[in-house]
């Protein structure tokens, strides 16, 4: 079979099939038992995220996928190496090509697969995983079917237009249209606590946080509505950040006021809203006067 990354003709997101051989004849994957499909040399086509390793994160529209290799019985027992199919992750990092991801899931007893759509690898990393041996971990981002591949931009000074403003939609007015799923994954990353002061509401219907983007969606700021673009906030420091009582540097420490930004695994907050917020809508103290 040809090298070939990206969509399949004819299978949308939510296609089902009954094991790996029906997804691999469907051209989805290459192999019916590894996880990571590839061709020596090029970037990766396809993972299968199976629930074998120990250190996966799988929070539907992020993932953190850990690398093939030193694996025994979903337990890390040797030290991975960047080759085969990590070596082709790392190139679709490098290349930022579109990967399909499959997901097995588990009806009571019995498993089939889902077609989960098209994901780029955003961080690729070697660390030190949960039983003590060196692996490879790749974060993937799912890809919104209607949006164009973003070429890697670096920081060194803030764009002029860095982001196309959010979608609006008639209703009676022209609203925002805000990605819900999106904010309930960030709040769900902090067990609804805030990052500043660790503040958790409850409620008669359950916990209570706000998600706060960072670059405001509305003009003049226009931010995109993404994962990247969000914290995780209690109302009181919602409030404060968006008026510009306080901000963070991209080292994770507050500015304007004591304390560091509590960052979650899965979660990297893009430094080009940070620095937007910093030099557009924080607002230092000024000293008092002394008389």
């Amino acid at each position: 079979m040809p090298l070939h990354l990206g969509s399949v003709a004819g299978i949308e997101p939510g296609h089902e099939f009954l094991n790996r051989l029906d997804v691999k004849a469907a051209g989805l994957h290459r192999d019916s038992v590894k996880g990571i499909a590839s061709l020596k040399g090029n970037p990766a086509e396809a993972i299968v995220l199976s629930g074998g390793y120990e250190d996966d994160l799988d929070l539907g529209s992020v993932i953190l996928y850990t690398g093939e290799g030193g694996n025994q019985e979903g337990r890390q027992v040797a030290d991975q190496q960047l080759q085969g199919g990590n070596l082709a992750l790392q190139l679709s990092f490098e290349q930022q090509t579109p990967v399909r991801v499959i997901r097995k899931v588990w009806q009571g007893k019995t498993p089939f697969y889902q077609y989960a759509g098209l994901y780029l690898v955003t961080r690729s990393a070697a660390q030190m995983g949960r039983s003590g041996h060196l692996i490879w971990q790749f974060r993937l981002e799912m890809i919104a079917a209607e949006s164009a591949l973003d070429s890697a931009t670096t920081l060194v000074q803030e764009p002029a237009v860095a982001y196309e403003p959010t979608p609006r939609q008639l209703a009676l007015t022209n609203r925002l249209v805000r990605d819900t799923r999106l904010m309930r994954i960030v709040k769900e990353l902090y067990d609804f606590s805030c990052q500043v002061c660790a503040a958790r509401l409850p409620t008669p219907s359950g916990p209570y946080a706000e998600a706060a983007h960072i670059r405001g969606l509305g003009g003049p700021h226009h931010g995109p509505d993404k994962l990247d673009n969000l914290l995780c906030l209690c109302p009181n420091h919602h409030l404060t950040f968006d008026r510009g009582s306080w901000s963070v540097n991209d080292d994770g420490t507050l500015r304007g006021q004591p304390g560091r930004l509590t960052l979650a695994p899965a979660h990297e907050v893009n430094p080009l809203h940070l620095h937007y917020h910093r030099r557009r809508i924080y607002q230092p103290h000024s000293a008092p006067t002394l008389f």
